[in-house]
């Protein structure tokens, strides 16, 4: 009986899979690596005779799919291509244009074979390599690592060597791969930093005069004659053709690559090429040298000889037991450019130089279920558009940014709902330090929703624009190696409004650089933003309001941060130079801002009406933010500087448990000189009242196991909190994103 029931589920089984096979194949092409383009490629694998089968080009598919069109044979549900499994070398863009579109019930969509794994590499696999002959190289290396450094030709494989280069716009110079891990141009030193002695302020040429408004060492922060000095003897043994720095030069923001044109040994003077970057040298800020073959003496470390061609290897395993690759590749996998109803799905992207998927205008197009990783530049842009998206991807090891999203007219506040959602975005940042978020957006009305963001360098997600949404993302451990950052950033534009933050959760963000991490940074004069219903937990200066105005901080839960609140007056204080047209330092971003979307005229002037008085209403003053119905525990609860006070900030209906519950002052963030205010006492009581003071817990469910949802029972809901949809933050399961992927990947 129990062999009867077995026979017949198997049955059953085989019937449904010949069925779902018959129904792919009704409306689908396939291409596969040992595929034929003189085939139907209506098979997903040859027949018996090898007379037909799946194509071997996409290109083939392609035109096929274009001809389908012409002729008025697309299947009505529209058409999959499914790519057998298999790793696929790719050399050239896939473009897709409006001839490649769908209809808005007939997708055309490019994926992987169900259950099969999909590779696309821009990379080409090196070998060949052995130990060092040469006797004037092994001269430069030190004599512990002679027989630990191997050596080969990649011009063997066809590969040129290609000139080094750090530049954000561009593709990124040849990158190792050693199974699968990005390896490290050899380096001094191996981890950590030097820094910057000392900037002589004499010379020939003054090529940076600094940033005037900020001082260090009583000189203007970056002010440089084309040099800098080092503490360090190592130089004295280099040859110093193309070394590189990478630095902190001035600003714990800001980091650039810069070649060295010589360094002076006996004075211990370097002197970078130019260009220069753009905020000059510092006293006392970090670098380290990097491309330099005399360094090479750690694992995971190489050098490529620009001019023989010849790589130098010091493995971490194993050579012949690894898989060694180049990334080459210099052109995106796809463009999708003006096309519409057209989708991307489940495939892995690789080792390419620069982005892997862009798209350019059109609507409805989708890039869902995919893994980037090891690329040279940010993984997917999406450009323009509408309602344009990407969906349950995984992204990492990215040089530089994850997602670049934009979209909508901002002169017009059109929206484009593009989005991305559910994306699992981590290790980016790789190359280019700062600036590098794991998402960028701008234009109007789009959506980051669900993502998971953490480990980088810099910022999470860097923002302009104007009625975007980002919501149920969870992001931590972001600006790891940098300071006055945010996990969430926006600034310097009073126009960029309409602005909503709500149902995120930011925790351990801890940034080691000067003036340190934001969870919400709504930096120089950001306004009208609504920050709503977030969870912080040790999330630094939490939710951050840099000198803005009209913007609400209302029913979030923020747990030990240090401060909950910061609101400052910056344009009263360090920032005048915004406003004071009079001074030789103004910078006029602010009211460049205003004219370029005619703020006076509709649709800004209905929609934003405020703007109408700003100038009239002492622009330089942080009017009209409410900090409303939040619970705060643990920490600190809030910071007033620049002379901030409560007769223009509303601070009301707050649940604080928090040891200290304010701090004043007249000053900036950076003085010592404020006044505190403790739990407790009268002067604070009446400082703060029509708020609520306990020290009990609010009634989280378990601080230790970061459940902060609030019971029924808490005091909280009284003032007037509502009740946040913690469950729903972050990733969540579909049709992509499901165990069986993760672990597939």
């Amino acid at each position: 009986m129990k062999t009867s029931k077995i026979l017949f589920f198997v049955f059953v089984l085989l019937l449904l899979f010949r069925c779902s096979s018959e129904k792919i194949a009704n409306n689908a092409l396939f291409i596969a690596p040992l595929g034929n383009d003189s085939w139907s490629g209506k098979l997903a694998e040859p027949n018996k005779n090898e007379t037909d089968g799946p194509y071997a080009t996409f290109q083939k598919a392609q035109e096929t799919i274009r001809e389908l069109k012409k002729t008025g044979k697309l299947p009505a549900v529209g058409i999959t291509v499914y790519v057998r499994e298999g790793n696929y070398s790719i050399s050239k863009a896939i473009k897709l244009t409006t001839e490649d579109s769908g209809e808005k019930n007939a997708p055309i969509t490019w994926r992987s074979y169900p259950g099969e794994r999909v590779v696309f590499s821009g990379g080409k696999t090196i070998s060949g390599f052995t130990k060092i002959k040469d006797a004037e190289i092994l001269k430069r290396i030190e004599k512990p690592y002679h027989d630990s450094i191997l050596v080969c030709d990649p011009a063997r494989a066809g590969l040129k060597p290609m000139e080094l280069t750090f530049h954000s716009r561009k593709p990124l110079a040849m990158e190792l791969f050693f199974n699968g891990k990005a390896m490290t141009l050899a380096r001094y030193p191996n981890e950590g930093w030097l820094k910057i002695a000392t900037v002589p302020q004499f010379g020939t040429e003054l090529i940076y005069e600094g940033n005037l408004p900020h001082k260090r060492f009583d000189i203007p922060v970056g002010r440089h004659y084309g040099r800098f000095t080092y503490e360090s003897n190592r130089p004295e043994y280099w040859q110093t053709e193309d070394i590189w720095m990478h630095g902190y030069w001035s600003w714990d923001w800001s980091e650039t690559y810069n070649k060295i044109e010589k360094i002076d040994t006996e004075k211990k003077e370097i002197y970078p090429a130019a260009p220069y970057n753009g905020t000059g040298y510092t006293k006392g800020q970090r670098f380290y040298f990097l491309n330099v073959l005399e360094e090479l003496d750690s694992p995971g470390e190489y050098y490529i000889n620009r001019k023989t061609g010849k790589l130098y290897f010091f493995p971490p395993e194993n050579i012949n037991k690894a898989e060694v690759t180049v990334s080459v590749m210099e052109e995106p996998f796809f463009v999708l450019e003006n096309t519409s109803y057209l989708n991307i799905e489940a495939i892995t992207f690789k080792c390419s130089r620069t982005t892997a998927v862009r798209i350019i205008g059109g609507n409805s197009n989708k890039i869902a279920g995919c893994v980037f990783r090891n690329l040279g530049n940010t993984a997917v842009i999406i450009d323009s558009g509408k309602k344009n998206g990407i969906l349950s991807c995984d992204i990492y090891g990215i040089a530089g940014c994850g997602i670049q999203l934009t979209g909508g007219d901002r002169k017009t506040l059109t929206p484009a709902n593009n989005y991305a959602e559910n994306n699992h975005i981590y290790n980016f940042g790789r190359v280019f330090r700062t600036y590098s978020p794991a998402i960028s957006m701008n234009g109007v009305g789009n959506r980051l929703s669900h993502n998971y963001i953490h480990d980088s360098p810099h910022a999470g997600v860097l923002f302009g624009g104007n009625e975007h949404i980002l919501e149920f993302n969870e992001i931590h451990d972001i600006a790891k190696e940098t300071g006055d950052v945010g996990a969430f950033y926006i600034g310097r534009d009073w126009t960029c409004r309409g602005n909503i933050i709500r149902y995120n959760y930011f925790h351990h963000l801890f940034g080691p650089g000067l003036h340190g991490v934001r969870a919400v940074y709504l930096d120089d004069f950001t306004s009208g933003t609504t920050i709503f219903g977030n969870v912080f937990y040790k999330a630094g200066r939490a939710a951050f309001i840099g000198g803005g105005r009209d913007n609400v901080i209302e029913n979030n839960i923020f747990v030990e941060c240090e401060p909950s609140v910061q609101v400052d007056a910056r344009g009263l204080s360090w920032a005048k130079y915004f406003f004071d047209k009079s001074s030789k330092i103004h910078v006029s971003t602010l009211f460049d801002g205003m004219d370029a979307v005619n703020f006076n005229q509709p649709p800004y002037s209905e929609k934003y009406p405020k703007l109408l008085a700003l100038y009239d209403d002492d622009p330089a003053v942080p009017k009209n933010n409410k900090v409303i119905r939040n619970v705060s525990f643990g920490g600190r609860f809030i910071d007033l500087y620049d002379g901030v006070n409560f007769e223009i900030i509303e601070v009301k209906n707050n649940l604080i448990g928090d040891t200290i519950i304010l701090r004043e002052s007249q000053e900036t963030d950076q003085s010592d000189n404020f006044q505190i205010f403790q739990y407790g006492h009268v002067e604070t009581m009446e400082k703060m009242k029509g708020n609520k003071f306990s020290k009990e817990n609010p009634g989280f469910e378990d601080i230790a196991k970061e459940k902060f949802q609030l019971n029924d029972n808490s005091p909280a809901y009284k003032l007037g909190f509502k009740k946040i949809p913690i469950e729903k933050i972050g990733l969540y399961n579909d049709e992509y994103r499901t165990r069986m992927t993760m672990e597939r990947r």
